[in-house]
């Protein structure tokens, strides 16, 4: 299998290989998809490159982009990547604040946003740092420099001895050279800057590759997490490594839209989108009636029992064969009809969600890994064997993982960051003296193979009984409920466990209609006693999961959803629970009866 060994060399490949490739990438533009072929990518990131190069940057210089998802992204990162510029992507919904430390500590000669919007927002940051040269915008924007200024530099710079120029640059980059720094959202503290090199993603490329020989060229990704997400982004890479055309969503709200109209075979996405993708799915069949209802919910119930390698034997799979005709299909359609996988990965898969969905014909990889890891650690691969249910799968490739003394995941491997930017002394906290990093993770390992993920390491927390609750598996547990759509267990130095609860507010309200509850807005909903009735039972029907430490004594509703732009979650869809603690600590105190 070729192998690859810095990002850019994916064009060359993609180049050489699928020369007349029509759709490398892809996106929506006034309602219609605009396709840019192979030779267009390779044309744009080239004059990207030349004209960095004509504008004086240097190996090493810093560029940053504040973008959603668009082929621009792709083409100013080639660009760089083989110029030797570092590129620094920035999530588009995180603080001012988080901004000018990003901006400020990463000392970015430019910026590229996508959006007027972000342009009105980050422009006035950007002149208070003096580093900062100038800001480009992909979109046309009044008043503002547009990034195409940067590609017509290169055109007009372009002769033999820049392509010269360039061609050395790009033989002298090595694959252990920085190829970009990626802040962590930052779930406590300021956001750490992630260094990572080439050989951190194309180590992976070619493992990841291995692995989905069932894909082929003339398939189709869709492309929604952001780009700056450190999953994404190896997927991305691996699309193009495969030849896949990648097409990329309109918006998180046009998802269900773009899959009908993409057809994907393969797209990534976090465990909380599957979530709201299943609850989707049995909203429709609530809506049914009469026998259609009962065969929708017995075709449910008999993919909850899915069981890997016909281990329900074959009248169990005659019945789901019927399941699937009836039943499942539909499903599958619903997500494009071609599809064959999806990845899934930055936070905990509720096993039932993985079994279902298999159950229905659509298979879920779940993996895990981080930031600093770029990110694979471990992945479930596509069929038996090497795929478990409420595992995150075998390691990828040759990395390595030990267990430590208290349950901490520790890592060795091709894919571990060069450091933190600028941060000498939390890469030595980070990573010991032999070369382990310390992922922050518990974890254990099913029969000597399969990694398990049991909860974070900081996010243990003890009763003032002495009695340890991890709630990252209490937490996922009761978002099985229709009713939650978030939740946070506390209780650290506490009697009992307790919970803020976050409703699924779309449910909620129609429950209220069919009972006739009157309330003006969601602060007067949740105070409803009708309504806390409804979720004192719901949570009495998920304690008997739970030993009787973990069981939730206590709750209190919020009348807010959380999201990453109201700052409960981190643009990965990560709890932040300081924040969190701090917004809402009037209710923690009412369920501690300290108010």
């Amino acid at each position: 299998m070729e192998k690859v060994t810095r990002t850019f060399d994916l064009l060359t490949r993609l180049e050489k290989k699928y020369p007349h490739k029509p759709d490398a990438l892809a996106a929506k533009i006034d309602g219609v998809w605009k396709k840019y072929s192979v030779s267009d990518y390779v044309e744009t990131a080239n004059n990207f490159s030349y004209g960095l190069l004509a504008m004086g940057f240097q190996k090493g210089d810093l560029i940053a982009t504040v973008s959603n998802n668009r082929p621009e992204w792709n083409f100013v990162d080639m660009g760089m990547s083989q110029a030797g510029v570092v590129h620094t992507p920035i999530y588009p919904t995180i603080s001012d604040s988080d901004y000018r430390h990003i901006l400020s500590h990463s000392e970015a000669k430019f910026i590229i946003v996508s959006t007027a919007a972000l342009y009105e927002r980050i422009k006035p940051i950007a002149d208070k740092i003096s580093s900062i040269k100038k800001v480009y915008t992909f979109d046309k924007v009044a008043g503002a420099a547009h990034w195409s200024e940067i590609l017509e530099a290169g055109k007009a710079a372009f002769d033999f001895r820049l392509r010269v120029k360039l061609d050395k640059i790009k033989s002298e980059i090595t694959p252990h050279d920085l190829l970009t720094i990626i802040y962590t959202s930052g779930t406590t503290g300021l956001p750490k800057g992630v260094m990572l090199s080439h050989e951190n993603f194309t180590y992976q490329v070619n493992e990841i590759s291995k692995l989905l020989s069932f894909l082929k060229p003339k398939n189709r990704a869709l492309s929604f997490l952001p780009l700056c997400h450190v999953l994404e982004r190896i997927g991305g890479y691996v699309y193009q490594y495969k030849g896949l055309g990648i097409y990329y969503a309109e918006s998180i709200d046009k998802i269900a839209a773009n899959l009908t109209e993409v057809k994907p075979h393969i797209f990534v996405t976090v465990p909380r989108l599957i979530e709201k993708l299943y609850d989707k799915i049995l909203l429709k069949g609530r809506e049914l009636d009469g026998f259609k209802k009962k065969m929708f919910f017995w075709a449910n119930d008999l993919a909850l029992k899915y069981e890997l390698n016909f281990g329900n034997g074959l009248a169990y799979e005659a019945k789901r064969q019927v399941a699937d005709t009836l039943i499942f299909s539909k499903w599958r359609k619903a997500l494009g009809g071609n599809l064959k996988l999806i990845i899934s990965g930055g936070a905990a898969l509720q096993p039932r969600l993985a079994r279902v969905f298999r159950g229905a014909g659509i298979h879920i990889s779940e993996g895990y890994g981080l930031t600093e890891t770029a990110p694979v650690i471990a992945v479930n691969h596509y069929s038996y064997p090497n795929i478990r249910f409420g595992t995150v799968g075998p390691l990828l490739g040759d990395g390595q993982v030990k267990i430590a003394d208290d349950g901490e995941i520790l890592f060795k491997g091709k894919n571990l960051m060069l450091g933190y930017y600028k941060n000498p002394e939390k890469t030595k906290e980070d990573i010991d003296a032999d070369g382990w990093f310390h992922t922050g993770d518990i974890g254990i390992f099913v029969d000597d193979k399969f990694l398990k993920i049991t909860d974070r390491k900081k996010e243990i927390f003890k009763t003032s009984g002495g009695k340890y609750i991890a709630p990252q598996p209490i937490e996922n547990k009761l978002k099985e409920s229709f009713l939650i759509e978030q939740v946070m267990v506390v209780g650290e130095n506490e009697k009992f466990a307790g919970a803020l609860l976050s409703p699924n507010f779309e449910y909620l309200h129609d429950w209220c209609a069919k009972k006739k509850l009157h309330y003006r807005d969601n602060r007067e909903l949740i105070e409803i006693q009708e309504v806390i009735e409804l979720f004192e039972k719901e949570i009495e029907k998920y304690n008997v999961h739970f030993s009787q430490v973990e069981k939730i004594k206590k709750f209190q509703l919020v009348c807010t959803e959380w999201a990453p732009e109201s700052g409960e979650l981190s643009p990965t869809l990560k709890l932040k629970r300081k924040f969190v603690k701090e917004k809402y600590n009037e209710r923690l105190e009412q369920i501690y009866g300290k108010k």
